[in-house]
Order: C-alpha cells, then sequence, then structure tokens
C-alpha cells in the first residue's frame, strides 16, 4: 500500500531554528510528510528534540506533539519557554550525563538537585529521568529524541560554566547561595555539624582557620569554606553577573 504523503508549512522560532540546515532557518517552509505521521515524529526528522519545544500551533491554534497534519497545515513551533522555574514556583531536579560531571558538581553547590553517575548509559539516564521527573540536562539530540523521556534541555557549549549560564537562564536558577548546598560527590543536602565532631577528621590549619562546617549523610563527606569552596563560589557568582540573574548577589 502506497504511503499518501501530503504538504505542510513549517516555522521554527529562535534557537530551535539551529538545529535545522541552514537553509531552512529563519523563514517558512514547505514539507512533505506522510499522513499517519506525528508532529513529534516530523520535527524530530528534521532533528529538533521534542524536549526543546514549548508552544506549537497549527493554524494559530495550541496543539499537541501527537496530532496528525493534514494538507497545507501551518505549523509553527517554539522554544522551551525561559525562566520556567519562576513559573512553576519550585526549581527543577535534574539528571546529567555522563560527560556532564563539572556541570553536575557546579548545580551541586549551587543547591540543586542533579544526579549524575559517569557509569551510566543512556537507557539508564532516560529510566531514572521518567521515573523521578527530572530534565536530562546533555549535548546528545539524539538522548533528547527518546520517546520516554518527559523533559530534557539540550547544551550548545562545552564548557561548564557557560553550561550552567544556559541552564540557569532557562530555568531561573537562583545561583545566590540561597539554597543549602548539596554534597558534590553524592548529591545528598549538607547538614550542620559542630565542629569538635568532626575534629580528628581536620588538618590542623583547617581545625584552626574554620569554625564551621557541613557534613553529608550519606558518604559522611567533611565541608567547609575554604579556598576551594571560594574559587567555586567566586565561579557561580560570576555567571549569575553574566546572564543577569536577579539572584546574584
Amino acid at each position: 500500500m502506497a504511503v499518501v504523503r501530503i504538504v505542510v508549512e513549517l516555522r521554527f522560532y529562535a534557537e530551535l531554528a539551529d538545529f535545522l540546515p541552514r537553509a531552512l532557518r529563519g523563514r517558512s517552509f514547505a514539507h512533505a510528510v506522510a499522513m499517519h505521521e506525528s508532529v513529534k515524529h516530523i520535527i524530530e526528522a528534521l532533528g529538533v528534540p521534542h524536549t526543546e519545544v514549548d508552544v506549537l500551533l497549527v493554524n494559530g491554534e495550541t496543539a499537541g506533539m501527537d496530532r496528525r497534519l493534514q494538507a497545507n497545515d501551518r505549523v509553527t513551533v517554539f522554544p522551551a519557554l525561559r525562566r520556567l522555574a519562576t513559573l512553576r514556583g519550585v526549581a527543577p531536579h535534574f539528571a546529567a550525563d555522563a560527560h556532564l560531571g563539572r556541570l553536575a558538581r557546579y548545580l551541586r553547590f549551587s543547591g540543586f538537585d542533579t544526579l549524575w553517575d559517569n557509569g551510566w548509559d543512556d537507557a539508564d539516564l532516560v529510566a531514572v529521568a521518567a521515573s523521578e521527573d527530572r530534565v536530562v540536562l546533555t549535548r546528545d539530540r539524539a538522548l533528547l529524541m527518546h520517546r520516554a523521556l518527559p523533559q530534557g534541555c539540550y547544551l550548545r557549549d562545552t564548557a561548564p560554566l557557560a553550561q550552567l549560564a544556559d541552564v540557569a537562564a532557562r530555568y531561573a536558577l537562583d545561583l545566590g547561595g540561597r539554597h543549602p548546598a548539596r554534597c558534590l560527590e553524592c548529591n545528598e543536602r549538607l547538614d550542620p555539624v559542630p565542629k569538635q565532631e568532626v575534629a580528628a577528621r581536620l588538618f590542623p590549619g583547617t581545625l584552626a582557620g574554620f569554625d564551621e562546617f557541613w557534613r553529608c549523610g550519606c558518604c559522611s563527606g567533611v565541608f567547609w569554606r575554604g579556598s576551594h569552596w571560594r574559587r567555586m563560589r567566586d565561579a557561580v557568582d560570576g555567571v549569575a553577573r553574566a546572564i543577569g540573574n536577579d539572584f546574584a548577589r
């Protein structure tokens, strides 16, 4: 049985155009599709992950990803909303792919729940994200097209601080240090601990120079605001200022 094909009109706005071949960017274009194909299948065949789409209009009316099209339909596609967390009133939970360990540490330092495991494959990551309602952070477009993946964020830059800037801008993350910090190694929240309880684990210089300490309830790691903390704090504050973060100190 022959596949019935129809022609529709598509337009992708803002950064979504970056996923398209150059000849299709910044304009509307005619595109032949099979009648049985969903909009999700059509846009992902053009290289645009469904997780990057926030608003989808068909002939000017809001439509879902499962919409089937008719000949001459006009499809308009807009990118994921900036400042999404502000609209929801809560910060999202993240799961970073195996190549984003440094980004995961910056997010944990800033107090954001971010799972990361360098042993994860794509199936592991999708399963965790789907079961725990997490936003997957990745530079892998194919991963974001997985049908079981509810939320995702494509990162265009390879530098960890630039990636942090992208995530913070997209999800309106408060980078000002007002969220309780998390363990850089295992992601658990850190709890204040009396100095005397951890004194035996500290070097003499640390013991003499600091009075405030935090401990991870999972791995028992001990943290204080030394030179490493200051370097990370300065780096994160620099990102906040660069993106005009309302929460920058």
